[in-house]
């Protein structure tokens, strides 16, 4: 065979979820991707050869003379001047692995490495290689779930009886020339995953977290797609590692004109040395292809739902007392009275927030001393859980087990548990430091004293807080790096505690929405978006988690009327319009609330228990819309007989009225009743176009905006309007023109 002429492909191709992933073995080499994307009709082996020859690189000028398609994990042997999939060496040595494929199986089932075509719906290959030269063995697992994401991660083995020290391992999967738009997330504290976009130049566009936690600016999902790609069109692929400390993503584009997304670990130096015969496995990176955002954040709800342990869409409505009470354990009677309040207007489980344990009256001292303060609890939290269990709620605790006071007993008995480095102990940061959960004894201590609780209490919600970032977080005495054992360890601590305890939820929280990904939700119920509950802030928020998450994976709480994080003052509606978006829940002083407020208070969790099933388990629909002063979208039940869509104002538009929204996720050939969600409460300054077909309580005329107050309107004698799916798919509804900071709220119902 002339040496220009490629190895015959030994293709692995699977398809499921209406994509196609198609992989070549051939010629001993690593998985490469001949094609991943929209689904591909059945390959034979003379289709999968010509698919092969279509995909191959193109020699260049003063490059080297027979390219090589990148690998699933990059090789620097093949001419490959991007970053390299495995960076480390053994003393300088075996810098640069050739691996050669000794066996793959597909689903278990042993694949022929000789050429030719295996075909299959979804499945997970898994390729063994080796070089023997660098005493080095990689088994590298891809697998295309049901739902079309794609999952992969690699395991890797020294062979040899000398170290070797590991600095970097990524994977990658290449995205077609046509995609040239970055779209990523970033943030801050109080902000989380503000949405940035960019063009894809020649380089690397590289998103590094160093917190030793996901982090508020976390990309979250990197893409890349055709220029202009939306919520509804182009098409896109993106990245997610599925890691909870330190990580990577990025997407690079060479000279040569190939480009590729991928991700991993970051590694500190030295963190992780193999021993002989030791492994290091990746975590999961996964990768998703759709036709528009919202198809990528589906393909993720899936198979998030699909998950045997994923939670029910009857999630109980939730208050925690935090923003009522903060460390003010010692007002007992407005804790109880928080409690009956809550259980009037239907909230189901109620959350005993920061300071209940050791010295902990504020935020300087206590972290780490889990035993019930007798200061403030005498009886301990017994009257309270009593109380609470009485009233048909269940209770939560808050707990931050990876963090220390110095100020404790704990850390006096035990200062070498303190994360440090360098003979020095690490920057304060909120007045605590870090707990290694890396040190066994350290470890069994903080279990024992959370199995204790739970012992001693009914305890089914933990709320697990980590309020800061891993700053020079070595182990005492050398200070070697410690994140990746310390973020192994909370997995582990984690697991141990629900294995123990059946029907515990646990929400991930950290410092709000700084560990917001797959790898703590394989083993939590839900994560916090964020400190701040500003329902303005949290539209933009909800907008964007969801391209990850579903909205029952999503803690959402109804704020106070002034919010704590941003000083500004929303009305209820608003507040709890924003807030049905995900797992309800209440962070609000309910003992300062009128009986007005109750009341409506009551109406809205109503409207969520009624339809919690279809917010928490519908295809998410997000809509784009040119004008940003209107941020709209949805859930559409998966048989398409009934929807829920919000229209939020965010701010004043340049014209009186925004015109027609489409609402798109619709059966077209249905028809649907449309009910505007009023709850005897319009939005404020709210202006009913005619489709509403309401009239203002006592008169007989349509209502008009008031100016001072919200519009108590109802629906009149026609009853709701009703149009088509496709009506309503390509020429909308008029949205009604209210005041800035107001949602209004609609039901559709298909008509038989």
């Amino acid at each position: 065979m002339p040496a220009n002429t490629p190895a015959l492909p030994t293709c692995v191709a699977l398809t499921a979820g209406g994509v196609s992933l198609v992989l070549d073995l051939g010629g001993g080499r690593l998985p490469t991707v001949l094609h991943w994307g929209a689904e591909l009709p059945a390959l034979t082996d003379e289709d999968a050869r010509a698919l092969a020859d279509a995909a191959g690189p193109v020699p260049a000028p003063s490059s080297v003379d027979h390219p090589l398609p990148v690998a699933l994990l990059p090789e620097h042997w093949t001419g490959w001047t991007g970053r390299p999939g495995l960076s480390g060496s053994r003393g300088g040595v075996a810098w640069s692995p050739r691996f050669t494929v000794v066996d793959a199986e597909l689903d278990g089932t042993s694949i022929d490495l000789g050429p030719g075509t295996t075909s299959a719906g979804a499945g997970t290959l898994t390729v063994r290689a080796t070089d023997a030269d660098a005493d080095l063995d990689l088994v590298l697992t891809v697998q295309l779930t049901p739902e079309g994401l794609v999952r992969l991660r690699a395991r890797l083995t020294n062979t040899a009886a000398d170290a070797y020290g590991l600095q970097d391992l990524v994977l990658a999967l290449p995205v077609p020339a046509v995609a040239r738009e970055v779209l990523d997330l970033a943030g801050r504290w109080g902000k989380e995953r503000v949405p940035q976009r960019g063009r894809l130049d020649v380089g690397t566009h590289l998103r590094e977290g160093r917190r030793g936690r996901t982090g508020p600016d976390a990309a979250t999902l990197l893409h890349v797609g055709t220029p202009g790609f939306d919520f509804a069109g182009g098409e896109v692929w993106a990245v997610h590692v599925g890691w909870s400390g330190n990580h990577t993503h990025y997407a690079e584009r060479l000279a040569s004109g190939e480009q590729v997304i991928g991700g991993g670990e970051l590694l500190l130096p030295g963190e992780v040395v193999l021993d002989g015969g030791a492994s290091y496995e990746t975590p999961w990176v996964y990768a998703a292809y759709g036709v528009g955002l919202d198809d990528v954040a589906r393909r993720f709800h899936r198979f998030l739902r699909a998950r045997a342990h994923h939670p029910g869409p009857d999630r109980p409505v939730t208050i925690n007392v935090w923003e009522a009470v903060y460390f003010d354990h010692g007002n007992h009677a407005k804790l109880l009275e928080l409690a009956r309040l809550a259980a009037s207007v239907g909230v189901e489980r109620y959350v005993l927030d920061d300071g209940w344990f050791g010295a902990r009256r504020d935020d300087s001292a206590g972290l780490g001393d889990w035993t019930v303060s007798a200061d403030v609890w005498p009886d301990g939290l017994h009257p309270l859980v009593d109380a609470v269990k009485d009233l048909g709620m269940q209770f939560g605790l808050w707990f931050e087990p990876e963090m220390i006071n110095e100020d404790s007993d704990v850390a006096r008995a035990h200062p070498e548990w303190i994360m440090a480095t360098g003979g020095r102990l690490p920057v304060e940061a909120r007045r605590q430091q870090v707990i290694n959960l890396g040190i066994p004894d350290c470890y069994a201590y903080v279990r024992d004293r959370i199995f204790a609780i739970l012992a001693e209490y009914d305890v089914g919600y933990i709320k697990w807080d980590h309020n800061r970032d891993l700053v020079d977080a070595g182990t005492s005495p050398a200070g070697r790096p410690g994140v990746h054992e310390q973020t192994l360890a909370f997995y582990r601590l984690v697991d141990e505690i629900k294995a123990a305890h059946p029907g515990l939820e646990i929400e991930s929280c950290s410092s709000g929405g700084s560990r917001v990904d797959l790898g703590v939700l394989e083993r939590t119920d839900r994560v916090w978006v964020s400190d701040c509950i500003d329902p303005l802030e949290r539209q933009q928020m909800h907008r964007w988690t969801t391209q990850l998450i579903p909205p029952e994976l999503m803690g959402s709480h109804i704020a106070s009327g002034a919010s704590h994080t941003t000083g500004r003052f929303h009305d209820l509606r608003f507040r709890a319009a924003t807030a049905i978006w995900g797992h309800l829940g209440v962070e609000w002083d309910l003992t300062s609330a009128t009986e007005a407020e109750l009341a409506e208070l009551a109406d809205w969790v109503a409207f969520y228990k009624e339809h919690r099933a279809l917010l928490l388990q519908g295809d998410l629909v997000r809509i784009d819309f040119p004008d940003d002063a209107l941020l709209a979208g949805g859930v559409v039940a998966h048989d398409r007989r009934s929807a829920i869509f919000s229209f939020a104002s965010m701010s004043r538009s340049d014209v009186a009225s925004v015109g027609r929204v489409p609402l798109p996720g619709l059966d077209p050939d249905r028809r649907y009743a449309v009910s505007p969600v009023l709850l005897d409460h319009a939005p404020g300054g709210v202006v009913p176009p005619p489709w509403w077909h309401v009239r203002a309580t006592g008169t007989d005329d349509h209502a008009t905006a008031d100016q001072h107050g919200p519009v108590r309107l109802v629906t009149d004698e026609r009853g709701p309007v009703v149009l088509t799916g496709a009506a309503l798919g390509r020429s909308g509804l008029t949205a009604a023109p209210t005041h800035p900071e107001q949602a209004a709220v609609y039901h559709l119902e298909a008509i038989d």
